[in-house]
């Protein structure tokens, strides 16, 4: 009896042991990045129509949402040309394929993602390519309203490509300028910069930036700490710039996946790879230490056990080096593809990465390299994603350094059946503390012998973006008997206590 009793008692343990692990965080990053540059994953061709580049992209959005997906990092800046309307670069060759020309019929691509992607429950941030201004040196095919016509001075040629010079203060403050244009006019919800400051090094290349470094470089003895000061002092202004101007933007940078490698310095990871410290100019230990960035996102594209960059010694690296800040990890489904490195032709190592981001606090999530990539399901990850990791929805990881006062809970919720259609209406909250507006809400859903649990995210029945009371749950069963509950939530996703419950049959 004794050992029934005991085996039962350890059997009970190991099922909830596995239901522990298996209950999704309900707040978890679950970005992907979609790149425009040479039409990597939007649109498929420069060229196509606006309606046939909505629909492709309503479609990219429809399977990342139902990938479990909640952040979709946009493209909008190349090669110093614009998918937005409202800025001053000329419109992207990749949108249209002749830089300045704009689309046809008239649409802003910007703005329709961000429709499109908060009607998903998804957040969209902007992503911009700092200082790359030409991909090539085809410049005859340049608009003449492109920057580097009109201010020559400011550019230097390295690997092919012109290049903004980061030394030249109007350079930083014109780049300052391009990005605000996004953040005064669009409802974006980030902003977000990748890993190309200072280029990446090509064999018996040299960055020609000499007469710059005498003009603007006298406090410095080294070339290279003045060229780490120039790349800091544009982040510093872009983090200062933008919370002037919406303090409710989150600002985050993608950079390299090494900082620096213990070899070159102490303070960096046991690692044997290309750095961003040394080679990219770019500090990017600093930007989080000093509170520039909202959160930093490095691109770890290796393996678990990768013999010169081991994707567990990355991760570790950087969560002890987060100083307060939210630490996304990029990772590779393209990897799958390319087939450049082995380890990832196995179906368990990224679904690993995941488990492994998971059981470190520190880390808030993941962003994906690339849309098509993901899309693509290589070796059924997506699908893993989709009936695994990511079932359950997730809001966004809380910014309580941007926001930490909740909203108000809704008012007078109640609920009809109008011929098997659940219709939800509720009145607004109250005004928060903060004085903020409600930006949308959070429905929940739960069976009538449930408690309530809103820490529980697959009680999630809707995530709406919007601040409309109401909704409707199609989704029902005959004979069912439903419990409703919703919350409110602000810009940066903080949430309210529930509402008073309704309970309604389905019939």
């Amino acid at each position: 009896m004794k050992n029934c009793i005991y085996f039962i008692f350890i059997s009970l343990l190991f099922v909830n042991w596995a239901n522990a692990q298996t209950i999704a965080p309900k707040r978890e990053f679950r970005g992907v990045w979609i790149a425009t540059v040479e039409n990597i994953d939007w649109p498929r061709k420069p060229a196509e129509s606006a309606d046939q580049q909505q629909r492709e992209l309503t479609a990219i959005l429809d399977a990342h949402q139902a990938a479990g997906i909640n952040a979709i990092i946009f493209q909008v800046r190349p090669v110093a040309d614009a998918f937005y309307a409202k800025g001053r670069e000329p419109w992207s060759k990749y949108l249209t394929g002749k830089q300045g020309k704009a689309p046809y019929p008239l649409y802003d691509p910007l703005e329709f993602a961000i429709k499109a992607a908060h009607q998903r429950g998804m957040e969209l941030h902007a992503w911009f390519n700092p200082y790359r201004a030409t991909k090539d040196l085809n410049f005859s095919s340049l608009s003449p309203q492109h920057i580097t016509n009109i201010h020559p001075e400011w550019f230097f040629i390295y690997g092919g490509q012109k290049l903004f010079d980061p030394g030249i203060p109007e350079v930083r403050e014109y780049i300052v300028k391009i990005i605000l244009d996004v953040v005064d006019n669009y409802d974006v919800d980030g902003i977000h910069l990748d890993d190309y400051f200072y280029p990446y090094h090509i064999a018996r290349q040299q960055i020609h930036d000499e007469q710059t470094f005498k003009k603007y470089g006298a406090e410095f003895s080294n070339v290279n700490d003045w060229r780490r000061n120039n790349v800091n002092l544009l982040i510093k202004m872009l983090n200062d710039s933008i919370h002037q101007h919406n303090p409710r933007i989150k600002f985050g940078m993608s950079p390299s996946g090494i900082w620096a490698n213990k070899f070159q310095n102490p303070e960096g990871s046991d690692t044997h790879g290309g750095d961003s410290y040394y080679e990219l100019y770019a500090d990017s230990k600093k930007w989080i230490q000093e509170g520039w960035v909202d959160y930093i996102n490095p691109q770890l594209y290796r393996p678990m056990n990768d013999h010169s960059v081991p994707f567990g010694v990355m991760v570790d690296w950087w969560s002890e080096h987060t100083y307060g800040r939210h630490l996304y990890i990029g990772q590779a489904p393209y990897r799958i593809i390319e087939n450049k490195l082995p380890g990832f032709k196995i179906p368990s190592e990224l679904p690993k990465q995941i488990n492994y981001l998971r059981k470190n606090k520190r880390v808030q999530g993941s962003v994906y390299f690339s849309s098509r990539s993901l899309i693509n399901n290589p070796l059924g990850f997506t699908d893993s994603l989709k009936n695994n990791y990511y079932h359950s929805p997730a809001l966004p990881p809380l910014m309580l350094w941007r926001d930490s006062i909740a909203p108000n809970p809704p008012r007078e919720l109640t609920a009809k059946n109008n011929n098997g259609v659940i219709s939800l209406t509720w009145e607004a909250p109250l005004s928060a503390q903060d004085n903020e507006a409600v930006y949308g809400y959070v429905i929940y859903r739960f069976d009538k012998k449930e408690t309530i649990n809103i820490d529980d995210p697959k009680y999630i029945l809707h995530k709406q973006y919007d601040s409309s009371c109401s909704y409707e749950d199609r989704n029902v069963i005959n004979g069912q008997t439903y419990l409703y509950v919703i919350t409110s939530i602000d810009r940066l996703k903080n949430e309210s206590e529930h509402s008073i419950p309704v309970t309604i049959d389905a019939k």
